[in-house]
């Protein structure tokens, strides 16, 4: 009679112990899906935020050249000029000495916040900014780990480009996802984690970069007419 409350003692034991087995094995298969849902999260809301960014300032551009048509023929494009090979009906670069002694004068640097749509109004330097509260456009910060977007326009073509120095796992998973959304050539990914990369061509002098210790994806909007089957 005395060996039954033992039995069912031990019994109890193991029963326990299995429970705690199998609870510590359900909590190890929750726990790696969790991880592995929050990175899937983080990419997508990243590949999100920088091709519906990319989509709105391609879209405000398009919308200026086709409003203003003419651009601003005034657009000095030539070899030694303010602006070299530039594209008179696109926005010339923001730090343009095109806008010496215009009521805007030229920028600082070349941030896409700061573009002007030329031709608006006619043959005048005094362009009319892109995102203002005139034209009912606002740029939005730049997406979460990235710089502000910047703009190139010149011998090279017309593009623009975003960098970040931040090297987290999804970010590169992220960027080329939307590089598979873009046709050959109209976009790339840029590593310039180990030094920076010139991004057009011009041997001296004033040219343009993905910065030291950045990782850069850059949208084109013209580029070279000879430049097929490589990029420029």
């Amino acid at each position: 009679m005395d060996t039954a409350p033992r039995t069912e003692s031990g019994s109890a034991l193991i029963y326990i112990l299995i429970a705690i087995a199998l609870l510590a094995a359900l909590t190890v298969t929750f726990m790696e899906p969790s991880s592995q849902q929050t990175s899937s999260q983080n990419t997508y809301k990243l590949a999100s935020d920088i091709k519906a960014q990319a989509d709105f300032i391609t879209s405000a551009v398009q919308e200026c050249v086709l409003s203003w048509r003419g651009g601003d023929a005034t657009i000095d494009s030539t070899g030694t000029g303010t602006d070299p090979g530039a594209s008179k009906v696109y926005p010339v670069n923001p730090d343009s000495l095109h806008f010496t002694g215009a009521t805007i004068g030229p920028a600082g640097d070349r941030k896409v916040a700061h573009l002007r749509c030329p031709g608006n109004p006619g043959d005048d330097k005094n362009h009319t900014p892109l995102f203002s509260g005139n034209s009912g456009k606002f740029m939005p910060p730049p997406p979460d780990l990235f710089e502000d977007w910047e703009w190139y326009n010149g011998s090279d073509g017309v593009f623009f480009w975003i960098g970040t120095p931040k090297t987290d796992p999804y970010i590169q998973t992220a960027l080329q996802k939307i590089d598979s959304m873009y046709s050959d050539c109209e976009a790339d990914i840029i590593d310039a984690t180990s030094g920076a990369v010139k991004l057009d061509s011009v041997a001296s002098g004033q040219t343009v970069e993905c910065a030291n210790g950045r990782t850069c994806f850059r949208v084109r909007i013209t580029r070279l007419s000879g430049a097929v089957p490589t990029c420029p």
